[in-house]
């Protein structure tokens, strides 16, 4: 009984703390830090905890927040909160001591920097994001800058400066892209969502000009992934390559699903598929990186060799 007991409170703590986004937000972090120091180094470790926790009690959080209309709508009514397997209190408490421990391993590793750039993330997804999204089906656009920041964080981390090129070309292509991602998320459950009278885009717009305000902000994240090799963010040849193989793939899979008769399968189809590029842009952007560095201390070993 112990066993399942412990295992039931972990699913629920997972399920509480969506792992998943912790993660993706943690290799976002790491891959900032791998492009600032040119290298994946141990140093890494406490900052990566940090964001991650961080990240898993920001969401703990807002399930806190949002408690009684995620029992009113269908996708949410099973979170540990509404279904009745976590006491409120119990969640808002695991909530605070996750926030705690992602703090705690921010000062122990990394520069006030960091710190300050952890507490605005927060503040802004579970203080201003939240509130905004109630009011305005447009929220997305300032909630996206909640994506900035873990790369940001990865980069000073790293040792790179917040007034770097690179960073912002790397902070302003996961606002970009997470823009459409909460849209996307929205619209696969507009009828959830408008249940509980929260803002809608099919409200305000017609499905041909949803389908066309999607495209531009996935056309302008594939343009910026483009841009990436004029900030040595990328620069070997077959990475480059493979990113614009990406692209084109994310590009025709888009209208593509765009052009099929259910709206909800084709949102559904694209969101799936902006998320995979996104993990897969940040694998390129770290293999990059490190073969790059590989590369260059393999020829300053072989150049003192032939001396």
């Amino acid at each position: 009984m112990r066993k399942i007991s412990v295992i039931k409170f972990f699913w629920f703590f997972a399920d509480l703390a969506k792992i998943r986004i912790g993660l993706l937000v943690t290799f976002s972090m790491v891959a900032g830090s791998i492009l600032a120091q040119r290298a994946l180094s141990g140093r890494v470790f406490l900052p990566a905890l940090g964001i991650f926790f961080l990240a898993s009690g920001g969401c703990a959080l807002n399930q806190y927040q949002e408690r009684m209309i995620d029992g009113l709508m269908e996708r949410t009514r099973r979170r540990p909160i509404p279904s009745g397997r976590m006491r409120p209190s119990v969640a808002l408490a695991s909530a605070v001591v996750m926030i705690l421990l992602g703090f705690m391993f921010f000062l122990c590793s990394t520069s006030s920097t960091s710190l300050l750039l952890g507490v605005f993330a927060l503040s802004w997804y579970n203080g201003v994001y939240t509130s905004l999204k109630r009011r305005t089906a447009l929220a997305s656009i300032p909630g996206a800058l909640v994506g900035m920041f873990p790369p940001a964080i990865g980069w000073v981390s790293g040792g790179g400066s917040l007034s770097d090129p690179g960073l912002w070309v790397l902070a302003l292509f996961f606002f970009l892209w997470q823009v459409p991602h909460f849209w996307l998320l929205g619209l696969q459950y507009a009828d959830d969502y408008e249940k509980v009278e929260y803002p809608s885009l099919r409200r305000s717009f017609n499905p041909n000009q949803i389908r066309n305000i999607i495209s531009i902000w996935l056309l302008a994240t594939g343009c910026l992934c483009f841009c990436m090799p004029l900030f040595l963010l990328i620069r070997l040849l077959p990475v480059h390559l493979l990113l614009i193989a990406a692209t084109l793939w994310l590009y025709w899979g888009t209208f593509s699903a765009f052009r099929a008769k259910s709206q909800e399968a084709s949102f559904k189809a694209v969101f799936r598929r902006i998320n995979l590029y996104a993990f897969w842009v940040l694998f390129l952007l770290s293999a990059d990186t490190l073969l790059n560095s590989d590369l260059i201390r393999a020829g300053g070993m072989l150049a003192m060799g032939w001396r």
